[in-house]
């Protein structure tokens, strides 16, 4: 159990990376507050990566494993702030609940990664073999794993612990994302004319309905690879007497284990190609979006939005070493699988690293109006993730 001087330290420290306000490629602020929590609580080292990852690190006595406990440290944005009952970057605390944005996607999970890695290294005396690293990542709600890649790169641990919000249950595994984009090319004309041209959006309504017929993929625990229709633009907009040349829609999919780029493209360019051959006008194309954004370093960050899904079998000795220490403490974790994506997408499924998820708090209140952790949650994980490090670094 953590005595009242460490609960004290792990809510304090959540309160004030919730009063940071740290929106994507704006998480300076956080990241300083992370700096000085790292120093204060005897870390070995800190550094800042070229995206403005920020990661701390206690060296064990001992040769032996590297683990990684991932925390993004960016947050959505609050749209409207006299819609929350408290104020989103206050951090207040009623009724055990302390309430904020960020608060359970997911401040209150780094600050326990923070103090577990703290308290842990403090009863050791640092006699344990390998290095324990928490990484503050940003970026994570535009590129799930992307800014992850630079921290793996870096540090090539054995493992890494997500602290994506599970309710202290073990995760194993998610479906990944990817945002396919559909382009239609027509002719423009004045619309009072509109046989002299070709209308994209005609042509593109076509596409949209010839590819709700395609058959999804599916996985037995991971259910199935949903594609779905998200938005839809034209060109020109406003379109002022002028037939559309272009259009674009785009596509959410969930991608499944083992679906590469190239899979899960194939149906839907097989589909166009067969569309294109019936009809001459149709000019047509599919792709994956890339995003492009500003950090607070000053560096760009640009990744194609493909994040593969993973899954690993709750045998894996490492899943059942964690899942038995955690019951030994007292815990009743159930192993299942997020039902979002995370940067796992990247450290599990990119880099075949063992990964595993625990996090405090709900999985539907990221995001929300009123946006909270309980207390009880957030000292509770703290302790799952002292447990992770019993367990992990023999």
């Amino acid at each position: 159990m953590l005595n009242k001087e460490r609960e004290q330290t792990v809510i304090s420290l959540c309160q004030r990376l919730v009063k940071s306000s740290s929106y994507s490629g704006q998480e300076d602020k956080v990241a300083e507050e992370l700096k000085k929590a790292f120093k204060e609580l005897g870390f070995d080292d800190v550094v800042v990566d070229k995206y403005g990852n920020i990661i701390g690190h206690i060296k064990g006595n001992k040769p032996g494993k590297k683990i990684v406990f991932d925390g993004h440290i960016d947050t959505v944005p609050v749209s409207n702030e006299t819609e929350w009952k408290y104020p989103p970057f206050a951090a207040e605390i009623h009724d055990g609940k302390i309430y904020g944005r960020g608060t359970s996607d997911m401040k209150g999970a780094v600050a326990a990664m923070v103090c577990a890695a703290a308290n842990f290294a403090e009863d050791t005396k640092k006699d344990f073999a390998g290095d324990i690293f928490v990484a503050g990542v940003v970026h994570e709600e535009c590129f799930e794993g992307v800014a992850a890649r630079e921290i793996s790169n870096r540090i090539n641990p054995d493992y890494v612990v997500i602290g994506e919000a599970s309710q202290l249950n073990i995760k194993i595994g998610q479906r990944g994302r990817g945002e396919i984009v559909i382009e239609t090319f027509g002719v423009p004309c004045h619309s009072a004319n509109p046989e002299k041209g070709i209308n994209a959006v005609y042509k593109m309504a076509e596409v949209i309905g010839e590819i709700r017929k395609l058959t999804p993929t599916h996985h037995e625990v991971l259910g199935d690879g949903i594609l779905e229709l998200v938005d839809v633009k034209s060109s020109p907009y406003p379109g002022a007497s002028v037939v559309p040349e272009y259009c674009r829609a785009t596509y959410d999919r969930r991608l499944l284990v083992g679906e590469t780029k190239e899979s899960v493209l194939a149906p839907i360019k097989q589909l166009l190609d067969e569309m294109m051959k019936r009809d001459p006008e149709l000019k047509v194309k599919a792709s994956y979006s890339v995003g492009k954004e500003m950090c607070y370093t000053g560096n760009e960050i640009e990744g194609e939005r493909f994040f593969p899904g993973w899954l690993y079998d709750e045998s894996e000795e490492f899943v059942q070493d964690v899942y038995a220490e955690l019951k030994s403490m007292g815990f009743d974790p159930t192993i299942t699988q997020y039902n979002f994506c995370t940067n796992g997408s990247h450290y599990a499924g990119e880099a075949n690293i063992k990964t595993l998820g625990i996090g405090p708090s709900k999985e539907n209140l990221a995001h929300t109006v009123n946006e909270y952790i309980e207390v009880e949650q957030l000292t509770s994980v703290t302790q799952c993730y002292y447990g992770v490090m019993n367990a992990l670094l023999k």
